[in-house]
């Protein structure tokens, strides 16, 4: 993987000999082809670029990368993550249709999937992936995609993806898996039967917290007419200097995996026997309620964890003034590590909206509030040391 991730999807400059990739800002491109189309569908693998909306080179190097990373057929980047998540939902889904998505996901999704989709007249039914009767229950003749997140933002439950892969395939039902949080070196979604899998690249592939991105990756005939429906005409390209800037970050992705999910272990075991903390969530903890299948589908356990302490909110007033080396922001999957506290009520009334079954599951996971700690690349041991001042 640590070849792939430096080789897959880039040549040397033919012209140059440049080895690393160019960056290519032009939006047009001369040819000396008269008889070509102006026209995205004419478009081919082999087709000279025409227009930066349509393709670029810089991008399709990092969707040719990505599309290796995860053993996939081709590879759409977007804009953004959400780009990329709204592109399918729009793309694949019409009035009439059905699509079942996970009870818990990025707030985005969540916001998208139960405010932006009926209004289109898609029926949405929000479930608990991790219950596959529930999932069962919830497959009707009209259901065209099953949208899971593993592990999901921000409980870190899991989905078992084979397994809802087998029950929407079953019911002729497409499934997408949003991996952001996994990474194609803990997990392979397309291996395990997903027809899709997304992700962020504003998050741990691109790492570096610097460019906004996003890409779903899967077969090359469903991503040829993805692209032309959530790409060329919705617009939601993702920029050549963005891209390079991902591509530089893909190229540490193993070794940057590796170092997240080594210090998230430690710091979640010191967190776990910290007398001021009541619980931790990581899935590689023995104590995941998830963690025989977090050992069965992912080869490393990443870099997030969550933490419960008796007063959320009066630690989560003292964070920003007591931290040194975290520093307390949103978002994950960066080099230097971040924390931030999630009121479970202020995310029921803003993103989720549970009904009362599915809130008393979250709070299994959440209680009141956690915190979701994103462990960067410091020493782990500063990482304890900064929580433990912290924490007092």
């Amino acid at each position: 993987m640590r070849t792939r991730a430096i080789h897959a999807g880039e040549r040397p400059d033919p012209v140059t000999g440049a080895a690393a990739p160019n960056l290519v800002m032009s939006t047009t491109f001369v040819t000396e082809d008269a008889a070509t189309g102006f026209s995205a569908h004419s478009l081919a693998d082999d087709a000279p670029y025409l227009y930066t909306r349509w393709s670029n080179p810089t991008v399709r190097q990092l969707e040719l990368k990505l599309a290796d990373l995860e053993n996939g057929e081709d590879a759409v980047a977007f804009g953004s993550g959400m780009a990329a998540a709204t592109g399918l939902f729009l793309s694949v889904l019409k009035a009439g249709d059905h699509v079942v998505v996970s009870d818990v996901s990025y707030a985005g999704v969540a916001e998208l999937a139960r405010d932006s989709l009926p209004q289109l007249g898609i029926r949405v039914s929000t479930v608990d992936l991790a219950d596959l009767d529930e999932l069962q229950r919830a497959m009707l003749p009209t259901t065209r995609l099953v949208y899971a997140e593993t592990p999901v933002n921000p409980l870190l439950r899991l989905a078992d993806i084979q397994a809802i892969a087998d029950i929407a395939h079953a019911a002729g039902t497409e499934v997408a898996v949003d991996s952001t949080l996994a990474t194609p070196l803990a997990t392979q979604p397309l291996d395990l039967g997903a027809d899709y899998v997304l992700h962020s690249l504003t998050k741990y592939i691109g790492g570096h917290g610097d460019a906004l991105g996003g890409a779903i990756v899967g077969g090359r005939e469903r991503l040829a007419q993805l692209r032309q429906a959530a790409v060329i005409r919705f617009g939601g390209v993702l920029s050549p200097f963005n891209a390079w800037l991902i591509l530089r970050g893909v190229a540490t992705l193993p070794l940057r995996m590796a170092a997240h999910a080594e210090s998230a272990g430690r710091v979640a075991r010191f967190l776990e026997q910290h007398a001021g903390v009541i619980r931790v969530i990581y899935p590689g903890l023995p104590s995941h309620p998830q963690y025989e299948l977090a050992c069965r589908q992912m080869t490393t356990f990443s870099g997030m964890l969550t933490f419960q302490v008796a007063d959320g909110p009066a630690l989560a007033h003292r964070l920003p003034e007591r931290l040194d080396v975290f520093h307390y922001a949103v978002s994950l999957g960066h080099h230097r590590s971040l924390i931030f506290y999630l009121s479970t009520d202020e995310l029921q009334k803003t993103s989720f909206r549970l009904d009362a079954e599915h809130l008393t599951r979250y709070r299994l996971f959440a209680g009141n509030g956690i915190f979701r700690v994103s462990i960067g690349l410091e020493d782990p041991d500063d990482l304890c040391d900064d929580l433990d001042h912290a924490l007092g």
